[in-house]
């Protein structure tokens, strides 16, 4: 502690020399989890998951006029993945986030790095929080402000297994490249318009005769999001299409048509309660539908556990090149002094067609899920809380899930988080 304490003390004696700033700060997340048809139906002879998983960050952050640098270690674990005698963690030590951003001027910076892309509803582009490790991009982004009211950001990525002296195939199960650009503006200070444009480009296996050769295969999605706020109420609306190419096994790759619909509107009844109403509908791939085309829509980098319901049926690790979904709820959202409680509603149901055993069609709806969490502030950076999921789903949702749809399916859970800042401070540069 005292080695820390100097450490501190030193660093800020820099920073006041040379007029920059340092905020040191961590995150501490275990999170108790029973698990009983969570991400697909239980069949009879499963148990319930019980387990407590834990994420554990430290975040550096030092800034100065030209440049700033972040960094964010963590650990993630399950408790009791390992011995209590053991000398290493299971997953050990990682770098969530490590960048460097230079600010040529005002109006142009340069990021690079391993950094989280996070962009409006995180529906495309989003950090992942929920899930313990989080999700972070190697990525190279150009931050530019075309006017006061106005940014675009240009971003780019290229993977690789590692360094090598030729190329080699990229085994990895992420794009092996990909191109972004996205454009916010505000209209004024109710309407808003944020437009994105992104190119993945993801790996495939070309197969010529007796020869196989890893190619990358290009999609692109383009499309933008209009919010709007005023008084009591609020309105967001979003649209995105998918065309060019995506990978499909043996096949090499399949040709891609695919979008996406979403319109939510709340409305505050009180000062409160929030009441609101929406629609959200991911194109699918019908299963007697032609096996080289793909209309099924792929929200790829978005935070996915905040959408179609927590308990993760849809596009969380899953249902992919599926049949699509449409997804209409109606969120209520109480929020008093550091209470909150909500409670949604989900109705499921495929946007593709479903085959029966016998190729008969089967009903689209795929069920209907009740999402129900609360949240306390017990003091500043400390925060308790507790949710509850329930899936009452259809002889549809077996066939595209598995499992058994009469099985009691439902996830419950509690977490804490301790956000605590250790040290953050400011120091002008000297004058003279």
């Amino acid at each position: 502690m005292k080695k820390l304490l100097f450490t501190l003390i030193a660093i800020g004696g820099f920073c006041q020399a040379f007029g920059q700033e340092l905020a040191i700060s961590a995150e501490l997340k275990p999170r108790f989890e029973a698990r009983h048809g969570f991400g697909t139906l239980a069949s009879p002879d499963d148990d319930a998951a019980l387990f407590v998983s834990q994420r554990a960050r430290l975040n550096i952050d030092f800034a100065t006029e030209k440049y700033q640098v972040f960094f964010a270690v963590q650990n993630v674990s399950v408790w009791g993945d390992v011995s209590t005698l053991s000398k290493n963690d299971k997953n050990g030590t990682s770098f969530h986030q490590m960048w460097g951003q230079y600010n040529f001027s005002e109006k142009f910076a340069m990021k690079l790095g391993r950094q989280e892309i996070t962009y409006d509803d995180q529906r495309i582009f989003g950090a992942a929080d929920w899930a313990q490790q989080a999700r972070s991009h190697d990525a190279l982004i150009f931050k530019i402000k075309p006017g006061e009211k106005s940014k675009l950001d240009l971003g780019f990525a290229l993977n690789a297994n590692g360094e090598t002296l030729f190329k080699e195939d990229y085994s990895v199960n992420q794009y092996k490249s990909m191109q972004f650009a996205w454009f916010h503006t505000n209209f004024s200070d109710n309407m808003a318009l944020s437009l994105l444009f992104l190119n993945n480009g993801m790996p495939y296996n070309k197969v010529t005769g007796s020869d196989t050769e890893q190619k990358v295969t290009y999609s692109q999605t383009i499309g933008g999001r209009f919010t709007y706020k005023k008084n009591k109420f609020d309105f967001n609306a979003a649209t995105y299409f998918q065309g060019g190419s995506t990978p499909s096994g043996s096949a090499g790759t399949n040709d891609l048509s695919a979008y996406y619909l979403t319109a939510n509107a709340n409305f505050k009844v009180l000062d409160v309660l929030k009441v609101g109403a929406g629609i959200e509908v991911l194109s699918g791939n019908d299963q007697d539908g032609d096996p080289s085309k793909s209309n099924a829509f792929n929200p790829f980098y978005g935070t996915n556990h905040k959408f179609n319901g927590w308990m993760d049926y849809f596009y969380v690790g899953n249902h992919a090149n599926n049949v699509g979904l449409v997804d209409i709820y109606v969120p209520i959202v109480y929020k008093k002094d550091k209470l909150q409680m909500r409670l949604i509603p989900h109705f499921f149901s495929a946007d593709g067609t479903i085959l029966k055993p016998g190729f008969e069609k089967a009903d689209a709806y795929l069920g209907t899920e009740f999402d129900f969490d609360i949240s306390y502030e017990l003091v500043k950076n400390v925060k308790v809380f507790a949710g509850y999921s329930h899936m009452l789903a259809t002889d549809s949702m077996e066939i595209i899930k598995g499992g058994s749809k009469d099985e009691t399916n439902n996830w419950g859970w509690v977490m804490v988080t301790f956000k605590p800042t250790f040290f953050k401070k400011k120091f002008d540069q000297p004058k003279g």
